[in-house]
């Protein structure tokens, strides 16, 4: 008799995970498990990632999605499914539940963006916009999976769902046996849950290590006991959950080592990296691992670590913005807010230590009235690019020398 204490465990097991590859192998793609070179030198570790960013809907979710329908029976599939998700598990269910004619139907909140409720319905996903937030269309999900007789499939609350997501773990295993550890993305823990039964069973010394975003510590408070609110605008919002599994909280428990918080700036620069470095796009909670490592190197020192890139999903605006923030950040590009006369010849002055010191200028700014000088004084704005920091630092030298009152912008 299966003991209640145990259940969780009971129901994801390796060779559940066995089993769900084997269903699933054959329609999913078989992405690449590659050691990044530079990535490494800067990490001071041996970085090998898994560019789960390549799947067809540019993200993991397919994997557990597929492996849940795989295991309904004919009846169920033939009266159709239904998830609440403005993410990548619409997108997963839809393509998938599509594929074998399995009727999907995704509740988002009102408040989705356009993109992704096109994304959702351009692989066959019929979308049902309810509710201010995701927990309202929650709700109305699993209202109309009552009213319409449908199959609700969670997005990580589910042992085949997790089961599913734990093939990740089983191919980067097979490709690298001998990695010391996984640093893997937490929202729900659905991935987490997967990859850590894998993990454990192949190697119980194995270092797991899940990682949320400082934003939204939820799976962290609720196995520390700790209070730490969970809110804001976060960049990984793929893995922005206020309330993770009850499933998966259990497993995550029993076979997750630590659990790393990671900031804004921290995953806006691995973002970059990824996309400067290994010429691979990836959205914030895809990039959380990466995120993690480089913030603690010296936990990972010397360790071969296996990064699972979850997903590539990030809206392209977003993506201009954060390069061009960590660019900031870098010293390369910079904005300098300086005090001049407004009279001819001022900004050509200015202008002419700009070229002197090889800094190229994009904008300039003027502000005449919202400003604390006298009313024959300006504000100007420039900004500008250069090779590097010390490049821009020796050109506000200058102008100081020069008798100017200049400072830089700096971000938030």
């Amino acid at each position: 008799m299966t003991d209640p204490a145990n259940a969780p465990l009971d129901q994801l097991t390796l060779n559940h995970v066995r089993a769900a590859h084997g269903r699933i192998a054959d329609a999913i793609v078989r992405t690449p498990m590659l050691m990044s070179q530079t990535l490494s030198e800067i990490a001071g570790a041996e970085i090998w990632l898994k560019f789960e960013n390549l799947q067809f809907t540019a993200a993991y979710k397919e994997r557990g999605a597929l492996n849940a329908l795989l295991l309904m029976s004919e009846e169920r599939r033939a009266r159709g499914v239904i998830a609440a998700s403005a993410g990548n598990h619409s997108q997963g269910l839809s393509y998938h539940g599509t594929r074998l004619g399995v009727p999907v139907t995704i509740v988002m909140p009102k408040t989705t963006p356009a993109v992704k409720v096109m994304q959702t319905e351009s692989v066959g996903g019929q979308v049902v916009l309810e509710g201010q937030t995701f927990d309202e269309a929650y709700a109305y999900a699993r209202q109309l999976e009552q009213e319409r007789g449908l199959t609700f499939v969670h997005p990580f609350d589910d042992p085949d769902v997790a089961a599913g997501a734990g093939t990740v773990a089983l191919e980067m295993l097979e490709d690298q046996p001998d990695l010391d550890c996984l640093v893997v993305p937490i929202g729900g823990g659905g991935l987490m849950s997967g990859m850590a039964t894998v993990a454990k069973a192949h190697n119980p010394d194995m270092h797991v290590v899940g990682v949320e975003a400082a934003l939204f510590p939820s799976m962290h408070h609720a196995l520390s006991g700790e209070p730490m609110p969970a809110g804001g605008d976060t960049l990984a919002e793929g893995i922005a959950v206020k309330e993770p599994g009850t499933f998966t909280r259990a497993i995550i428990k029993e076979r997750v080592d630590e659990i790393l918080l990671v900031g804004e700036p921290d995953l806006e620069a691995a973002v970059a990296l990824l996309l400067q470095i290994e010429k691979t796009v990836v959205e914030g909670a895809g990039a959380a691992g990466l995120a993690a490592v480089l913030a603690n190197k010296e936990m990972f020192a010397g360790k071969r670590v296996g990064l699972p890139l979850c997903g590539g999903n990030i809206d392209s605006r977003l993506l201009a913005t954060v390069l061009l923030r960590n660019l900031a950040r870098e010293g390369r590009l910079a904005r300098l807010r300086i005090a001049l006369k407004d009279q001819p010849g001022a900004l050509h002055r200015v202008v002419s230590l700009f070229e002197r010191h090889n800094i190229n200028i994009i904008e300039v700014y003027h502000q005449r009235v919202f400003t604390k000088l006298p009313a024959k004084g300006l504000i100007t704005e420039i900004e500008c690019e250069a090779r590097n920091k010390g490049q821009v630092d020796a050109l506000i030298a200058d102008m100081r020398d020069n008798g100017y009152d200049v400072h830089m912008v700096e971000l938030a």
